[in-house]
């Protein structure tokens, strides 16, 4: 007489329990400030890529240019990923990280 193997469900542990009670963080695309590009251009850019309108576009052009660097969209990585990619091939400066 052969007995088949029994699987135990084990309760969730109070680290496991906490980790997927909170939502993944997003991710950002962060554009740098650089002596390169035209302020104008930058506007262009945030405006022709990511549809921003004008205002918007500005305010985060001079966020770049005032503070160095601007969040310019948020979501999942291959997203970010993807909007990263956009801006080097526009010339400008950007990263990614996970927002906190």
């Amino acid at each position: 007489m052969s007995v088949a193997p029994v699987e135990i469900e084990r309760p969730e542990t109070r680290e496991s329990a906490r980790e997927s009670a909170q939502p993944e963080l997003p991710w950002v695309t962060v554009v740098h400030d650089d002596p390169i590009n035209l302020m104008s251009y930058v506007v262009y850019v945030f405006q022709s890529y990511f549809g921003y309108p004008r205002e918007k576009a500005q305010r985060l052009m001079l966020e770049v240019h005032n503070k160095g660097r601007a969040v310019v969209s948020s979501g999942s990585r291959e997203e970010m990923e993807r909007d990263v990619q956009a801006m080097h091939g526009y010339g400008l400066w950007a990263t990614l990280q996970q927002d906190k």
